[in-house]
């Protein structure tokens, strides 16, 4: 199995799981080898979506135009983060399902483009939900926590789970982490708290979801009613 050309993680049971980017112009072309030998070529179309603009103002200034010192510390942690992306595990967690990880508004959705401050930034990666500081963040699926970090400079506290199979969930901006790197969680642990750390203007969830690297709208999951 492979996705123009890129080869697929396939269970013992036959699921797989991949993921398509925002600014993808083609079809997803799969080719399959079934275990008699046969192939098929599979094209599952791409529907464009609009992505509307979304303003953002208030947020420390020094996180839209950082000076160099600060610059060179984002590409670190932006690496390393990137690093625990590459991970390919044949886990089975994320073919359980996913839950809402908090409940609440959501006030930032996956796609738009943002503007910092005036200044236009990279499309949003996730989506935010508003929610009190404090409340309790739950693993919206299981898997391992592969990133755990209290302050990066953008995105505040840090934590990352691996579903398998390349699929992972991002969670941003936390107050207090209650996992570490190595921990395996099932749905509904409690990992952290939320906060406004990093580049916030206010308590709130990110909450991302990545193919490797390609960044994933959490809403297009088939979650339960909020």
């Amino acid at each position: 199995m492979s996705l123009h050309g890129k080869p697929l993680r396939v269970s013992s049971d036959g699921r797989f799981a991949f993921g398509v980017g925002r600014d993808e112009a083609r079809d997803a072309r799969l080719d399959v080898t079934f275990p008699d030998g046969r192939r098929e070529r599979i094209d599952v179309a791409v529907k464009k979506r609009d992505w509307p603009i979304e303003r953002v103002s208030g947020v420390p200034q020094q996180t839209v135009d950082p000076p160099p010192e600060i610059a060179a510390r984002i590409a670190r942690e932006q690496a390393a983060v990137a690093a625990a992306r590459t991970r390919d595990e044949d886990w089975p967690d994320l073919f359980a399902g996913f839950v809402w990880p908090v409940e609440g508004r959501i006030s930032g959705r996956f796609g738009r483009q943002r503007v910092y401050n005036g200044t236009p930034g990279a499309p949003h990666s996730g989506a935010d939900i508003a929610v009190p500081q404090g409340t309790p963040i739950r693993a919206p699926a299981a898997g391992l926590v592969t990133f755990a970090e209290p302050d990066l400079y953008l995105t505040g506290g840090t934590v990352l789970i691996d579903h398998g199979h390349g699929v992972g969930s991002n969670f941003l901006h936390l107050s207090k982490l209650d996992v570490r790197v190595g921990q395996r969680v099932e749905q509904g642990d409690i990992i952290g708290r939320v906060g406004a750390t990093g580049r916030a203007t206010g308590p709130h969830l990110h909450w991302g979801l990545t193919w490797f690297e390609v960044r994933l709208d959490p809403q297009l999951l088939d979650l339960p009613p909020r």
